[in-house]
């Protein structure tokens, strides 16, 4: 797109604030050993601060959902500029990272399986790539669809954020089941099925990000959505439900925990239930972004401001995301 969108630059560059927030909160909560929670008031604060942020990656999808899909120009040409923009500055970060953190030989020869667990926010580019991977083939029907058929896909979409809590529900406790990272998963409970052999339920291919991309598509095909007053209260009431939905889950994990009181620790098993409202799965997340995005689709202002910090940031915002694990070399990005 030759010409700016400015409320997407908006979208990027809270985003990317959102994201810096969200990984400085960490200590708060975790160390090298798993989870360190040391009063109720960091239990509170970090909830709260968690919850805000959670939607930033699923932002970020929605932004390069509605830039990218429909595609512009042909399939050839359209992996060519992503790998140009996306896969050069991911490898060429990965081998920093190699080098900073860890045995860089080790580091090296696990590039080849999965980024560098040091830097664990790489996992974004992977699922990025795998998003773009799709657009060729869902372009076409991206090109034509009509918006009651893709207010439909978003409706399963929703559904399937409700499987992790039927899976709570139904389940008869929380199995861990340690990979090959010997960070925990969550063992699959089979669900429409899901099998042993089979992890590709009736959900499974409109879960996740997927969701989030048709909502950038929504977005760019079907740009007006009634009253501004209505659709912003609306809006709003979706973003307040899902924060206060995930910041009432999470608390709730954290005084399970917390039955003798704080501080809280435990082993990196108790990080995966911590993390759990905020998964880009769960209603909590789902929620909050569409309230957000409506309430960005509003923006209009591209004054000062706009040309010199949310349009900057918004230009570096994937150098930024890529590099603000080391923070000075996000400060360079930027400036």
């Amino acid at each position: 797109m030759t010409k700016r969108v400015v409320w997407i630059d908006w979208l990027r560059a809270i985003a990317c604030l959102m994201v810096l927030l969200e990984h400085s909160g960490e200590p708060f909560f975790y160390n090298s050993e798993g989870v360190q929670i040391l009063t109720k008031s960091d239990a509170w604060w970090g909830g709260i601060l968690y919850s805000m942020t959670a939607p930033c990656v699923a932002l970020f999808v929605v932004a390069s959902s509605y830039l990218q899909l429909p595609l512009h120009y042909s399939t050839g040409e359209f992996f060519r500029r992503r790998a140009v923009r996306i896969i050069v500055p991911f490898v060429i970060w990965s081998l920093i990272y190699a080098f900073v953190w860890g045995n860089p030989m080790e580091n090296l020869c696990d590039l080849l399986l999965n980024f560098n667990y040091e830097a664990g926010h790489l996992w974004f580019v992977y699922m990025l790539l795998g998003i773009y991977l799709l657009m060729p083939l869902l372009s076409p029907w991206a090109e034509h669809v009509g918006k009651r058929e893709l207010q439909f896909y978003l409706l399963l979409c929703f559904a399937t954020t409700l499987v992790p809590i039927v899976k709570l529900l139904v389940s008869d406790g929380d199995m861990v089941v340690l990979g090959p990272s010997g960070i925990p998963n969550d063992a699959e409970y089979p669900l429409w099925g899901v099998a042993s052999w089979n992890h590709y339920g009736l959900f499974y291919y409109l879960s996740g990000f997927v969701g989030y991309m048709l909502l950038g598509l929504y977005m760019r095909r079907f740009p007006e959505h009634g009253a501004r007053a209505k659709v912003a209260t609306l809006a709003l009431l979706c973003w307040i439900v899902g924060f206060i939905t995930g910041l009432i889950w999470f608390m709730a994990i954290i005084y399970g925990f917390a039955s003798n009181g704080f501080p809280v620790s435990g082993s990196i098993e108790m990080v995966v239930q911590v993390d759990k409202p905020f998964l880009n799965d769960t209603i909590c997340v789902y929620l909050m972004t569409v309230g957000a995005l409506f309430l960005f689709r509003m923006i209009r202002a591209d004054g000062w401001f706009y040309q010199c910090v949310i349009l900057q940031i918004s230009k570096v915002g994937y150098g930024v995301f890529l590099s603000h694990i080391i923070p000075s070399a996000s400060v360079l990005m930027v400036f």
